[in-house]
């Protein structure tokens, strides 16, 4: 542990998957916890996942809060030891055959935690108040259970993505009927999914393969947990966590600390990073990026990121470019190489139409920014008018509390279940394509994006209704005094009232 701390004071124990998607939200839902209560949160993790989450904390951006009330601990994980890659401490790079490996070997750590966690009481004569641990961690409830205290499982994604995603992992509804299309337990039957919704691993699955027995393991322990916390608004996902509750037969608490203060206050942003961007063979800063930003209409500019682990494949960029090209609207695109190519490669121009990102460039209509971007910056400018992307939960959340509406091409874990809930139920998405290699034409793409960015008719709906969902996420996060909702924080105090009542009752005892 990075320091002694107080012993008269509740500790959590905190414990993420190591992936990015479920890292950022896990830190931001230790420091909410920390910023309300005054408890220590340990973060316990392997060596690499540590080192990102430490520069995480040691920014100096205006958008991050003080993590002083958070300690880390490193817990041994040798990837070697399991066939993979050496030094491989999260999902990044990983191939599919590869991550089903890393999932397993994420199961190793079992032994490592339950000697922390006695090392923990060891140092401060009494368990953590409660582990707080992903979903793919099932077995931390046991490990919760031999130190008398208990496990609390947060749920990185959405209501209805984590509903929909164990309850098909656990039944495997497309192997009952032939049907392309069928029902999922828990889920209305107006709310039908279909085939190529499921990932293909999953559309395989059978019970006894590596995937169903990771999976279905894990998850069925995590549904054993004391409780739930789950990374969304109480208000704008009132079917999703009615299905939630109703499968898990689990208090859930929604807690979505994921949002700067910045925002809810309405306050503009400015860029968060002095990365450096690509754009052709010339480096542009983070302030050109935001200058050329500035001289776009209002709600003019459409976004285009895949998130930080996913990419389309060549096909697709191909026809995607085509797409915006015949488009016509501005458009800043982060950019990686597709699919089957090195995610960290350089980025080759054949990928895309002969003279694309020239005609863009000399146009004024578009940049191209290699690997990474501010996103939460560019959904927040005026510019910004939609963003088409791969509804991982962090870059919906964000999008949303941005009044930016959505065009959607889910690529993998529970990314279709939460386009369909944003086409579906929300109303504020309109769904261009599905997976990987799903088939595309450049004329679609310019129809959906045409569609998306009117300001009328179905694209002024859609800006209405994630503009009346980004009034409700600032709403539930605003402090006591500001707002009579602030569910989201009330949520928080209710978790902690529950799990301090359940450590006294256990003392009586």
């Amino acid at each position: 542990m990075d320091s002694q701390l107080n012993p008269d004071q509740h500790y959590i124990v905190v414990f993420p998957f190591m992936a990015h998607g479920h890292l950022i939200p896990f830190l931001a839902l230790a420091n909410q916890i920390h910023r309300r209560t005054g408890f220590t949160l340990i973060i316990a993790t392997t060596k690499l996942t540590l080192h990102h989450l430490r520069r995480s904390t040691s920014s100096e951006d205006d958008h991050q809060h003080s993590y002083s009330g958070i300690h880390f601990a490193e817990l041994p994980f040798s990837s070697s030891d399991h066939g993979l890659p050496d030094n491989t401490g999260t999902t990044e790079n990983l191939s599919r055959a590869q991550l089903i490996d890393f999932l397993h070997a994420s199961t190793s750590m079992e032994t490592p935690f339950r000697n922390f966690i006695h090392e923990c009481i060891g140092k401060h004569g009494r368990p953590p108040l409660c582990i707080i641990s992903d979903m793919f961690f099932g077995w931390a409830v046991d490990v919760a259970r031999s130190y008398d205290t208990v496990n609390v499982t947060f749920l990185t994604s959405g209501a209805y993505g984590s509903a929909a995603f164990i309850s098909i992992w656990n039944e495997l509804p497309h192997r009952k009927t032939e049907s392309e299309e069928f029902e999922v337990t828990g889920f209305p039957k107006r709310c039908r999914f279909h085939r190529s919704q499921l990932h293909y691993f999953l559309r395989a699955a059978d019970g006894s393969d590596s995937w169903s027995k990771f999976f279905q393991t894990q998850l069925r322990l995590s549904l054993k947990s004391h409780a739930l916390l789950c990374n969304t608004v109480e208000e704008i996902e009132p079917l999703g966590l009615q299905i939630l509750r109703d499968y898990s037969k689990r208090p859930v608490w929604c807690v979505c600390p994921l949002l700067p203060k910045a925002l809810i206050n309405d306050k503009s942003f400015s860029p968060s990073s002095p990365s450096s961007f690509s754009f052709s063979k010339e480096c542009m800063s983070a302030d050109k990026l935001f200058e050329w930003l500035d001289s776009q209409e209002p709600k003019s500019v459409l976004y285009i990121a895949f998130g930080s682990q996913n990419t389309i494949g060549a096909t697709q960029m191909m026809e995607l470019a085509i797409g915006l090209e015949k488009s016509e609207k501005p458009f800043v695109w982060v950019i990686r190489p597709p699919e089957g190519f090195d995610l960290k490669g350089e980025f080759n121009p054949e990928w895309l139409p002969e003279g694309f990102e020239e005609r863009a460039k000399e146009k004024n209509r578009g940049l191209l920014v290699r690997k990474w971007a501010p996103q939460l910056d560019i959904l927040g400018h005026k510019s910004t008018g939609a963003f088409l992307s791969h509804c991982g939960w962090n870059s919906v959340m964000e999008s949303l509390s941005q009044g930016v509406p959505i065009i959607g091409w889910p690529l993998a874990g529970e990314q279709n279940y939460n386009s369909k809930m944003l086409v579906e139920e929300m109303g504020v998405s309109v769904e261009l394509s599905r997976g990987p290699s799903g088939t595309i034409a450049g004329d679609e793409v310019k129809k959906v994006i045409d569609l998306v960015m009117a300001r009328d008719g179905q694209g002024e709906e859609l800006k209405k209704k994630a503009n009346e969902i980004k009034l409700q996420i600032r709403e539930a996060l605003k402090e006591e005094g500001e707002s009579k909702g602030s569910s989201s924080l009330k949520a928080i105090d209710a978790f902690v009232a529950s799990i301090v009542k359940n450590r006294q009752e256990n003392v009586k005892n």
